[in-house]
């Protein structure tokens, strides 16, 4: 069974490196790496990310508290507990100025090593979870407003279930606005991963010269105004699922990095040498037909085999409006935030079952929010839609013959001013 969380003890006292590693690596959880010195541990991570670093104060060449700072520029959430002699325990304070997690004085309390570990682990999800609340990129992250009792939507949730339980890559397809990044949600929230983080990154609101970096990341002075070295979204997403959305839209020149890093797992940070190492898994979606793409040379086929190992379709509204009782129902609840929602009259209703829906579930939803606003009862009626329903573009509106003016447009400037 894989390790969930990689450590590393960094010390230049062997018998004790040794003794930690024994009573760490037998546990299920940890996947236990050592550095015999403050030179070592810098390179070791620099070539893989670990989540919580045993740390040595006093240790020759390189100390402790250098391996510290370097730490917290590099991996920021990669947690540092210190390993300290009790006549060191005033240094060891200071070092939780500099962002170490905590300290423990030797000997060791095993018990309390391991649960000093856990507190940081969960301290690192949090700095991670605090990080996607403020990302519009991960805005619906692990979202579970999945609605629908249709057969093609139950159809949909089972396969994705079912695909959640192992870790080939699933790639997602639909029309924008069915709800890919909620099928992507479950996948996460029904697989092993479910307690690490979920990461979602739309491909194609960020420019081509910005995605390599927020993906990847990049070293301090990679590029202009790069002032500081900065993690990418595969490395935060470690140990869970990385959602790339739209990922049709990845420029050709991008295309071969991704290849790389599905193939391998190992990427490089934009400017950077190192060869890093993550484990998440990829899930992807598009809103393209991607071997249309192929075949127009804008899609790499052999990204694309990587890619569609599982297949998800999720269908359009149309495809399922037996649904759209159910989620209007769901969309004015959560709209009026109120134990009184707002409710739909039979005509309205009647309304929303004949419309097509060409934006699907995402334009129900802004339809729902204004009728809302119109609304001044209780209940929303047709009159409350035909603001958005007889929009000339949704009737089929008529259209003026050139060179004749339609009898309500007055004849002339005067008649204009005098309206």
């Amino acid at each position: 069974m894989a390790k969930k969380y990689n450590l590393l003890i960094v010390d230049d006292e062997e018998p004790l490196r040794i003794l930690l590693e024994s009573e760490l690596g037998e546990s299920e959880e940890f996947a236990v790496d050592t550095a015999m010195d403050g030179g070592r541990a810098i390179n070791q991570i620099q070539a893989k990310v670990y989540d919580v670093v045993l740390l040595d104060i006093r240790m020759p060449r390189v100390s402790g508290i250098e391996v510290l700072k370097f730490i917290q520029e590099y991996s920021p959430t990669t947690q540092v507990i210190i390993l300290t002699n009790y006549a060191d325990v005033k240094t060891a304070i200071e070092t939780i100025k500099l962002g170490a997690y905590d300290f423990l004085a030797k000997p060791y309390d095993i018990d309390e090593l391991f649960n000093t570990i856990h507190r940081a682990i969960e301290r690192k999800q949090l700095f991670i979870d605090n990080k996607l609340m403020k990302s519009e990129l991960s805005r619906k992250a692990g979202s579970s407003e999945l609605i629908g009792q249709s057969a093609a939507f139950l159809k949909l949730v089972e396969s994705a279930s079912r695909f959640a339980e192992s870790d080939s890559f699933v790639l997602i397809e639909g029309a924008s606005g069915t709800g890919k990044e909620l099928i992507a949600g479950l996948v996460h929230r029904r697989s092993p991963r479910n307690n690490r983080p979920f990461v979602a990154v739309n491909c194609a609101s960020i420019p081509d010269a910005l995605l390599e970096s927020e993906v990847f990341g990049h070293e301090k002075g990679a590029f202009t105004n790069a002032y500081a070295t900065k993690q990418g979204l595969v490395e935060v997403a470690n140990g869970g699922t990385l959602f790339l959305d739209e990922v049709g839209d990845i420029s050709p020149a991008i295309q071969p990095k991704l290849l790389r890093f599905l193939e391998t797992g190992e990427f490089r940070r934009v400017g950077g040498t190192n060869l890093l190492s993550v484990d998440v898994r990829v899930v992807c979606a598009t809103n393209k037909e991607l071997r249309e793409e192929v075949k127009a040379g804008r899609f790499r086929e052999d990204l694309l085999y990587r890619l569609n190992v599982v297949t998800l379709r999720v269908p359009t509204l149309c495809e399922r409006k037996e649904d759209i009782p159910v989620l209007a129902d769901y969309f004015l609840r959560r709209k009026t935030k109120s134990k009184n929602a707002k409710t739909l009259a039979p005509g309205a209703l009647q309304m929303l079952m004949e419309y097509d829906w060409p934006g699907n579930v995402r334009e129900l939803e802004h339809v729902l929010e204004g009728a809302i606003l119109l609304s001044s009862g209780e209940v929303i009626d047709e009159k409350d839609l035909t603001t958005y329903f007889h929009r000339p573009d949704e009737i089929g509106a008529s259209v003026a013959v050139p060179g004749e003016l339609p009898a309500s447009v007055p004849a002339s400037l005067e008649e204009m001013e005098r309206v």
